[in-house]
């Protein structure tokens, strides 16, 4: 998308994000200085920017938009409360979910949203089986918030699937490691989960979308 169009992307999620963090902020049932409204609405506008740039359609680049808003505010709550809420995580889903059936049936390019699909479905069933195995690393949280980005990455390959699942683990343990040696955290500290998550999967989306 043209500079403009992506300038325009990021105000559009920022200013979404700042509308919706009073809503946010009641459902993480918290005053925490992570939901005051700048700081998800920045986060939105740099999600939504990264989105636009990769996005190949009107309808794609909504669907990136609506992620962007929601994660943004998704890493604030988790941040603030190590949450990642239903009422957030759900909404999200269907509206990426929507608009991808969306940009499938104007472009008649079916096979991406089956891919999609069956990314959300792998990359779901394996966080849901890391979090059966080790419920004290993974929250449920975290397992809803793979089913989004898993169909958002699937949409773009199982390049970008690969890269972004791959790239929170990455990210997390960088970030941890960092923490402990900085002694600014603890072995048996609880760590936030879902801000890497969505961290390595925009890092993976735009890995895979500059190599296409």
């Amino acid at each position: 998308m043209p500079p403009l169009a992506i300038a325009i992307a990021a105000a559009l999620c920022a200013v979404a994000a700042w509308l919706l963090t009073p809503r946010a902020r009641r459902i993480a049932e918290s005053e925490s200085r992570w939901l005051r409204p700048a700081v998800p609405a920045s986060l939105a506008a740099l999600l939504g920017a990264a989105g636009a740039a990769v996005a190949d359609h009107w309808a794609v680049a909504a669907a990136l938009g609506a992620l962007a808003v929601g994660c943004g505010l998704l890493i604030a709550v988790d941040l603030a409360v190590f949450r990642l809420p239903d009422a957030i995580v759900w909404p999200i889903t269907g509206a990426v979910l929507g608009m991808l059936v969306v940009a499938a049936a104007i472009t008649g390019d079916w096979g991406r949203l089956g891919t999609a699909l069956l990314a959300m479905l792998v990359v779901g069933v394996g966080y849901f089986a890391l979090a059966w195995f080790a419920p004290s690393s993974l929250g449920l949280g975290d397992v809803k918030l793979s089913v989004v980005l898993g169909l958002t990455l699937g949409w773009f390959g199982w390049q970008a699937v690969l890269l972004g699942i791959l790239g929170g683990f990455l990210v997390f343990a960088l970030v941890a490691l960092a923490m402990l040696a900085l002694r600014r955290t603890s072995l048996r500290a609880d760590l936030a989960f879902g801000p890497w998550m969505i961290l390595g999967a925009a890092a993976g989306l735009g890995w895979a979308a500059v190599g296409a």
